[in-house]
């Protein structure tokens, strides 16, 4: 063995298992919390946080140099895989005793097999399918505002393989909500489809409001199409009453000010800060931050400038929000929700509290059964993921949606490729569906031709259990290309495949 000798291996394989029993009973608590359905998702989850709190990469090595299974995919079959492989190096260090025989008193709660059967039962309960559905990666449509008067339109989708109707209740109205799930559940009958209801929360909307901006550059103001044209090193302000602002005589009037709406987040705002607007398109720094209203200084723009509109939205990676995960707006529909869906996405969640207050308000409204989906989309959300995961599972059924747009935002484009297969890893450690979202075949939905880009992104997004596609007027092309392409992949590949060094997000919530 080039890297570690044979001892060196079983110590190491030893260290690895010792320390996944110690954190497992110190997070008895958490696990004994969880419902009792999730228990032995709960234990398998913190025994893959425990492992990958460790660097597995001259191990894996190690052990696929001496044709022993190695660690990569133990994702949903941790204690069994290490077991495994703690028995193999001990039947090649001459040992004759049985798998069983050793760990009688040690039971992982899943085998391999056991674990894809769990796993694709949760699939199922959450995502729909039929009992034999075992490869099938499942397809969500957000449904267009259209969808309430052309039932048509729903019966094609059904037909053409989606499998979850997303209803986003940030737009339209809960008559128009109704109809749309009057119109899928006609569809099921007409194809034979299972297709299940999504409803998505709005959650805290920050984004630009230009209906009271104050202009110091007029020639920045793109006045037919009502767009301020910026570029780097220009300063604009965000504050509560534009009209009232004094800019400092410094020689460096800002071009713009305007309001948000969502003006208590100049009290959590700091300077230093980053903030984004528009998905990205546009970067800047606070420079300062007063009672009135903060400075901002563009440092991230396109060479010519970049335009940038009303109600166009904001994200402040540095800032600690203070804003509630559930706003009145998500309290008022939530009731309508628990009627119509059979799983609520759960926008701006941060942090286990937050699913805490969702559980109980689903508890007082009678439906604790409602499928949750935790959409990732901050910063903070992928810090606090595994308690977030735990807390989750105190509900029946649970998933997870990587909402790639904002969380790319937050998190850095340059991670997101990273960051996402870190919560694919978790989230199948927890036997926790999830979905794959933002802008997937984008190309194809609104000008109804795919990139090669698109076609690659979409067979990346086959790996997870649900891929979820934006609505457009190619939408119904879309998900038949996109089933297309999920089946074949599916002959190719289960889920994903990685390298195995450690996770700051495991080791930083074992320890602290």
């Amino acid at each position: 063995m080039s890297t570690q000798t044979f001892s060196e291996l079983q110590s190491a394989i030893h260290d690895i298992l010792l320390h996944i029993r110690e954190t497992e009973y110190s997070f008895r608590e958490a696990i004994a919390a969880v419902h009792p359905g999730n228990r032995e998702r709960a234990r398998n989850f913190v025994h893959y946080l425990a492992l990958r709190s460790f660097d597995l990469r001259k191990i894996q090595g190690a052990l696929s140099e001496l044709g022993i299974s190695s660690l990569a995919h133990a994702e949903g079959y941790t204690l069994y895989n290490v077991l495994r492989v703690e028995h193999l190096l001990h039947l090649v260090d001459g040992g004759q005793d049985t798998f069983l025989e050793r760990h009688q008193d040690n039971i992982p709660p899943y085998s391999y097999d056991g674990y894809l059967a769990a796993f694709r039962e949760q699939i199922r309960r959450l995502f729909g399918g039929q009992a034999d559905d075992n490869s099938h990666t499942r397809l969500m449509v957000t449904l267009p505002s259209d969808a309430a008067s052309d039932y048509e339109l729903v019966l094609h989708l059904a037909e053409a393989g989606m499998n979850v109707a997303r209803i986003n209740t940030s737009h339209d109205n809960p008559e128009s909500w109704a109809s749309m799930v009057e119109h899928v559940r006609k569809a099921q009958e007409a194809t034979g489809a299972d297709v299940r209801i999504y409803m998505d929360l709005s959650g805290p909307k920050i984004r630009t409001d230009f209906s009271d901006i104050r202009l110091w550059r007029k020639k920045r103001w793109l006045t037919k199409k009502q767009r301020l044209l910026l570029q780097k090193d220009d300063r604009i302000v965000l504050c509560k009453n534009p009209k009232k602002w004094k800019p400092e005589d410094d020689g460096a009037k800002p071009v713009a000010a305007f309001r948000c709406t969502e003006p208590s987040i100049l009290k959590d705002i700091q300077t230093g800060d980053r903030i984004f607007f528009d998905d990205g398109k546009l970067g800047g720094l606070i420079e300062q931050n007063t009672q009135k209203g903060a400075v901002i200084r563009i440092t991230q723009a396109a060479l010519e400038g970049s335009k940038l509109r009303h109600r166009k939205g904001i994200n402040l990676p540095d800032t600690q929000l203070r804003l509630p995960s559930l706003t009145d707006r998500d309290h008022e529909h939530l009731p309508t929700i628990a009627k119509m869906a059979d799983m609520v996405g759960y926008s701006f969640v941060r942090q286990p509290s937050d699913v805490q207050e969702l559980q109980d308000q689903l508890s007082k409204l009678g439906r604790a059964d409602l499928g949750i989906i935790l959409k990732i989309e901050t910063r903070e959300a992928f810090r606090q993921f595994p308690g977030m995961i735990l807390q989750a599972l105190q509900s029946p059924s649970v998933g997870v949606m990587i909402a790639r747009g904002d969380l790319a935002v937050e998190i850095g484009f340059e991670r997101i490729a990273e960051v996402q297969e870190e919560i694919m890893w978790l989230s199948e450690a927890a036997l926790v569906p999830d979905i794959w979202a933002t802008q997937v075949l984008e190309s194809l939905v609104k000008k109804g031709q795919a990139t090669r880009g698109d076609i690659t992104d979409a067979a990346m997004a086959a790996r997870a259990s649900c891929v979820m596609l934006n609505k457009g007027p190619n939408i119904v092309e879309a998900v038949r290309i996109l089933r297309n392409i999920t089946d074949r992949m599916a002959q190719h590949q289960q889920r994903k495949h990685g390298s195995l060094r450690p996770l700051a997000v495991a080791t930083d919530f074992i320890y602290g």
